[in-house]
């Protein structure tokens, strides 16, 4: 089960490099753990890093339906969406947020072949209900787009740790390409995880996801009784894999987000069209180097503001999600990089990006070659 565990989780054999597109290899059977008479004592919980913001977090879910447009993979349902905020908070006490619901667990550990409640039950930071610390409109606001097959929740570090530095950010959950579960009960499955998944028909699905949320979260009927915190004239939007593609799609078609980012996302179904608007792609070793993926360079030239093309070495396709921390503590990361240190390098990168571009904060590390960060390169192909 350890060695299913460690290809599915972190991509280390031809799953791999279909999950470069976001895709990961699904599996019949939901992976059950067995324990003879004599088994150890369980291990600790696995557990999301603390974030290094000042701010405490807090964190509330969004049930969002697009009445407007039937759903792409179940036309007879309309368009339905799932989203995760985080907010600076100064309340400390109370429940922190359950990491997914034990349905998603299950369906998700069947995929990665691990048992589900060790997915579900990981400890997160976030107090679930908590009211936000800010005045009205003065949070910026990052949207987040997980990888396909992947749970919003595979983003929830990086969302802590931009929440704890002062930013509200919202994590989508795309119905039928993940598990979700749903406020009526219904946990729906990742029903487009086939071989023939159309990617070129799903990145312009989600970008048209992304900016319904968007309308959604502002204006004067927002869907968040707290929606008014929200500064609507500093929005960045990002991802991981698929969603880091689907980012630059809904970039090239919505000029209200201001910035974005993809972490080691093939550009499927990249929009021609140039934007002059800050964009960033964070790529694992081999997936995101120059020449490895033709639509990163595609990508590139039709770059026309702020632009880094960066790789990381000692890294896979899913290490800076929190499948690189969590893999680490339970002793199944097979890559050169420590999976903490992933997760620090990711959530370093991603608040100077938010922090130069949506507060006019200048970061160095941006700029090229850090000696606090080796592992990072910078191409300009």
């Amino acid at each position: 089960m350890q060695r299913s565990m460690r290809t599915a989780l972190l991509g280390a054999t031809a799953a791999a490099v279909a999950a470069s597109a976001g895709v990961f290899t699904l599996h019949s059977a939901t992976a059950q753990a067995t324990e003879p008479a004599d088994a150890p004592e369980p291990a600790a919980a696995l557990a999301i890093p603390a974030p290094g913001g000042e701010h405490a977090v807090g964190t509330t879910q969004l049930h969002l339906v697009d009445e407007a447009r039937a759903d792409v993979w179940v036309p007879e349902r309309d368009r339905e969406l799932m989203v995760t905020m985080w907010y600076p908070t100064d309340e400390t006490d109370g429940a922190t947020a359950p990491y997914m619901t034990a349905d998603e667990g299950a369906l998700f550990g069947a995929q990665l072949q691990v048992p589900g409640d060790l997915i579900a039950s990981v400890e997160t930071n976030a107090i679930t209900g908590a009211e936000p610390l800010a005045d009205d409109g003065t949070l910026p606001l990052v949207m987040l787009s997980p990888g396909f097959s992947f749970p919003r929740a595979t983003l929830t570090g990086i969302a802590e740790e931009l929440a704890s530095h002062g930013y509200a950010v919202a994590a989508v959950g795309h119905a039928y390409e993940a598990p979700i579960s749903f406020p009526d009960g219904r946990t729906t499955e990742c029903l487009t995880c086939t071989e023939d998944l159309d990617a070129d028909a799903l990145v312009p699905n989600r970008a048209e996801d992304l900016s319904f949320v968007l309308d959604e979260l502002t204006g004067d009927d927002a869907a968040w009784e707290d929606g008014g915190v929200i500064d609507e004239d500093r929005i960045a939007v990002g991802g991981h894999s698929i969603g880091g593609a689907s980012s630059h799609r809904v970039m090239a078609a919505d000029d209200r987000f201001d910035a974005g980012f993809n972490l080691d996302g093939t550009f499927f179904a990249l929009d021609r069209h140039k934007f002059d608007r800050p964009f960033m792609m964070i790529g694992a070793e081999d997936h995101g180097r120059p020449g490895a993926d033709k639509t990163w360079t595609k990508a590139w030239k039709h770059l026309d503001g702020w632009k880094r093309w960066i790789t990381v070495d000692g890294t896979g396709h899913s290490s800076m999600t929190d499948l690189g921390p969590l893999a680490e503590q339970a002793g199944l990361n097979e890559f050169e990089l420590d999976g903490f240190r992933a997760d620090d390098l990711s959530r370093a990168y991603l608040t100077a990006f938010v922090d130069e571009h949506l507060r006019g904060d200048d970061r160095p590390i941006l700029d090229g070659p850090d000696e606090a960060w080796p592992e990072v390169e910078f191409h300009n192909p």
